[in-house]
């Protein structure tokens, strides 16, 4: 039994980042200004991307997404069920119509045939989701879009440094938001980013700072001119220098962040490999996952123990766990705006009754990647049917 308890995933911040936040806060500048500016520059540089915009989150960054890309009223938007519920809910912001479609059994990512079924004349966008790191299918479903004339927009909330066939998710011209969250694989406590087209981007940044011409920095740097004019209605989601002054190291840091990842995930699999009554997650072979999440699924017939009673009994071994995540389609507001039933989207349902997450973070060390798998042998050859 541990001593201490070992959190799901604690932020790795180090003595840089901590020197570069008080070198922020010391200086006369804290909210969107010349240390945002370089975080998205080096994040430009780190993918590749046409342009980039950092935001508060990702989900301003799917929001703006949209708004920039015309989607809106009497729009259909094709979403994953396993996903954050966030999601589908900027779908909802823009007042389009999210349609829940099923993912596939091994990535749990959106599945490019329930897709193909989903679309109608009012489809407008796919939005996928790199679900806990592992890259979608993008060739399936920028195919199925060219065929039916879409948009598509990646939720690449988990998937910074995943890559799709040798290139980086966020490298292309379609717009991809990113999260910096506490949990994810580089923070600024909160934020996000988003990649794609110069003048998408450069949209979606105007209707992040309230449809403003100009930024503060623009309007209050010795440089600068007071004038600006609102030529859209837009929202507050822009990132502050303080965020920024994280990210640049984080970002500085991702390389080895990546390293210990897959060391815990190579780990985890050969040990909890034997146990037959798991299935662990997959990582097929033209892509590389960014191992944000390391989602198991339990075998139910091979057990007398559920998913609720294995998250507890880990607690109790100070083991702590989460789950990722409850499909959209199961939510109280979709299910009654939109009718949904769990069996609208069958794989979602089934792996959201069997799934659990483990920590899985760089600060995890060998005796600690130890006592996870040794308090899951224990529960599930404790509980074997």
């Amino acid at each position: 039994m541990r001593e201490t308890f070992l959190p799901f995933s604690p932020p790795a911040i180090g003595d840089e980042e901590r020197a570069e936040v008080m070198d922020t806060l010391r200086s006369d500048w804290i909210t969107t200004g010349p240390k945002t500016k370089a975080f998205e520059a080096k994040l430009r540089d780190y993918f590749g991307a046409p342009a980039v915009v950092g935001l508060n989150s990702c989900t301003a960054g799917l929001h703006v997404g949209l708004l920039a890309l015309g989607v809106g009223p009497g729009d259909e938007v094709l979403v994953p069920s396993m996903t954050f519920c966030a999601t589908a809910n900027v779908v909802e912001h823009v007042g389009a119509k999210p349609v829940l479609v099923d993912v596939c059994p091994d990535t749990l990512n959106l599945d490019p045939e329930a897709a193909a079924r989903a679309i109608t004349p009012r489809t407008r966008a796919i939005l996928p989701v790199h679900y806990a790191g592992h890259p979608v299918d993008l060739d399936a479903l920028f195919a199925l879009a060219e065929r039916h004339g879409l948009q598509v927009m990646e939720d690449a909330a988990h998937a910074i440094s995943a890559r799709y066939r040798g290139a980086l998710v966020g490298s292309r011209s379609n717009l991809a938001a990113f999260s910096f969250y506490a949990t994810k694989n580089i923070t600024t406590s909160e934020g996000g980013c988003l990649t794609g087209d110069p003048e998408l981007v450069e949209r979606a940044r105007v209707f992040g700072h309230h449809g403003m011409n100009r930024d503060a920095w623009k309007r209050f740097d010795r440089s600068g001119s007071w004038y600006y004019e609102v030529v859209l209605p837009g929202f507050k989601y822009n990132m502050t220098d303080i965020q920024a002054a994280l990210g640049l190291h984080q970002l500085d840091r991702l390389e080895a962040f990546q390293r210990r990842r897959r060391e815990v995930v190579a780990a985890y699999g050969a040990r909890l490999g034997r146990l037959g009554c798991l299935e662990l997650p997959v990582e097929r072979p033209e892509v590389e996952s960014s191992w944000h999440l390391y989602v198991l699924r339990l075998r139910p017939d091979q057990l007398r123990i559920d998913r609720g009673a294995v998250i507890e009994e880990l607690k109790a071994r100070q083991i702590g766990t989460s789950v990722h995540y409850l499909p959209v389609h199961m939510h109280p507001y979709y299910r009654e705006k939109y009718g949904y039933q769990p069996g609208d989207c069958p794989v979602a349902a089934d792996a959201f009754g069997r799934m659990l997450s483990l920590p899985l973070h760089p600060g995890l060390t060998d005796r600690d990647v130890a006592d996870v798998c040794g308090a899951l042998e224990d529960i599930l050859h404790a509980n074997r049917a």
